[in-house]
């Protein structure tokens, strides 16, 4: 059938609005038809073809209403509301023991722009001869009017819910509060920093704050986004451009922090990360560093991994996304997760100025509304 979707890999500097052909789904797969879709920073970084083929479909914070089921698909039925999330096997220990992010074969299920088989769900049928279109990114590619996914990649959501607010969900929300609650295990009375203050960090300040954290450090670049940090829940909010930063935030506990969560890739700001922790502190990062000759993995970091202090990649907030966005959302209706404050809404049709907003941080969360969305 024919669809709607936003292509990368022609040169531009956001997807492009094209028409492609989208077969149906094969045995074990899900058509959905996409109600909104959130634009997140892998997906401006995978726009140029860092790590995927091209031309492909991005987008991997979906939320749609299945339209068609395939073979062998249980549990889920047409009509359904669904969040999409990652791509996993279910098949490898960690799939087995409820922890999908790190399935052995997630960097070719998310980042492969294909199924396993090699095949795509996607071709451009114009000009001579159909051509391939990668699919598949992170089991969705859901900057599309539908999207073929694996049934693992969806989780089904209370109808009552808003469906057109829930994709970001499955990534930006996931992922920092996740990190707070699922990967650090961050209890009552325990103190945290949360580094860069965009929408994985937004929703870790937030999470800090469910959890009954004592003092919780926000630190950004941006007053704006600090200010909301602070109606998030954050104790202590500072600039990450102040003089002796470290300094300030080890004098608010006057020992350091228990926990450090750095949503950057600046060499700086994971040094810091270390620097200030407590003795016995746990820094979680979600991204990488940048590389350079003075890059986190010197003898000084090291040095500072002593007294117990423990430095952790979290991928997806640690989180099995069946059942731990669901509770995310729960704890949206009790008021207690309000991360609906961070999404600026945009027509699919105006993704090039959604994607600038994204790039610029003009806005915290931009969520793309396909032309139904005020249907689900």
């Amino acid at each position: 059938m024919k669809i709607t979707a936003a292509l990368s890999g022609r040169g531009a500097d956001a997807p492009e609005i094209v028409s492609l052909e989208q077969e149906s789904p094969r045995a074990g797969e899900m058509r959905i038809r996409l109600v909104a879709t959130g634009i997140c920073h892998t997906d401006l970084h995978e726009h140029p073809g860092r790590h995927s083929p091209q031309p492909i479909v991005l987008g991997h914070e979906g939320a749609g209403v299945v339209e068609e089921l395939g073979e062998g698909v249980s549990g889920f039925a047409v009509g359904d509301h669904v969040i999409l999330s990652g791509s996993s096997c279910g098949r490898c220990s960690s799939c087995l023991a409820g922890r999908p992010t790190y399935c052995d074969l997630a960097m070719p299920l998310c980042f492969g722009g294909q199924r396993l088989d090699g095949s795509t769900a996607l071709c451009d049928a114009g000009g001579e001869g159909d051509k391939k279109v990668h699919s598949h990114f992170f089991g969705q590619s859901s900057f599309a009017s539908h999207a073929i996914v694996p049934q693992r990649t969806a989780v089904k959501m209370d109808k009552a819910l808003p469906l057109k607010m829930l994709g970001p969900l499955g990534c930006g929300v996931v992922t920092g509060a996740g990190g707070v609650i699922e990967a650090l295990k961050v209890g009552f009375g325990d103190t945290i920093a949360v580094l860069g203050t965009g929408g994985v960090g937004l929703s870790a300040v937030m999470a800090a704050k469910l959890v009954g954290a004592k003092r919780i450090v926000a630190v950004d670049l941006s007053d704006d986004r600090l200010e909301l940090a602070r109606e998030f829940g954050a104790t202590d909010c500072l600039r990450g451009d102040q003089d002796d930063l470290a300094g300030a935030i080890r004098k608010v506990t006057g020992r350091g922090m228990d926990f450090t969560f750095n949503t950057t890739n600046a060499q700086a700001i994971h040094t810091l990360a270390l620097d200030i922790l407590a003795m016995n502190g746990t820094a979680g990062f979600v991204a990488a560093p940048l590389p350079g000759k003075d890059g986190p993995w010197s003898p000084h970091m090291f040095a500072m991994l002593a007294g117990g202090r423990q430095l952790r990649g979290i991928l997806g907030g640690d989180a099995n996304p069946q059942t731990f966005l669901p509770q995310l959302a729960q704890y949206w209706q009790q008021g207690r997760l309000p991360f609906d404050r961070m999404i600026r809404y945009y027509p699919f049709a105006e993704i090039d100025r959604a994607w600038a907003d994204a790039e610029s941080g003009a806005a915290i969360k931009p969520v793309l509304l396909m032309e139904n969305a005020d249907d689900a």
